[in-house]
């Protein structure tokens, strides 16, 4: 029999605290946290359509809304977690295919979601901004 008064001070199971952090564990996440960004982001988005479709007066508030600093940097925001979120996404599909779980592999798809992503929502806002004027 054990004797429970030489029990060490232990986690019952893995923690936190055990692991070191990897860009993997952050860029899961951070998936978890731009999937949450896009349920909000969306119904940003409805807010909008629904003052597209209602009347001028309201599309032109919510229009100047977006026309600020603090809106831009919420649409750029949504932009960025779209694509980041898309990406992680394309990077599980690779996964489930069996590729890409290696330390190394893994390491480059976590920072070609990260790096991809700034690219195109970047790259998304200068085309926007170059066409619009």
């Amino acid at each position: 029999m054990t004797d429970s008064s030489t029990r060490t001070e232990r986690p019952l199971s893995p923690h936190l605290s055990v692991y070191r952090l990897t860009l993997t564990m952050v860029m899961s996440g951070a998936h978890r946290i731009t999937g949450v960004t896009l349920y909000f982001g969306t119904l940003i988005l409805v807010w909008w359509l629904v003052a597209a479709a209602t009347s001028p007066r309201n599309f032109d508030l919510i229009n100047a809304v977006f026309g600020t600093w603090i809106g831009r940097l919420v649409l750029f925001g949504y932009t960025w977690a779209l694509f980041h979120h898309m990406l992680g996404g394309v990077r599980h599909l690779i996964w489930d295919t069996g590729r890409g779980l290696g330390p190394v592999e893994s390491r480059r798809l976590a920072l070609a979601t990260l790096v991809g992503s700034i690219v195109l929502a970047v790259l998304v806002w200068a085309i926007g901004l170059v066409l619009r004027g």
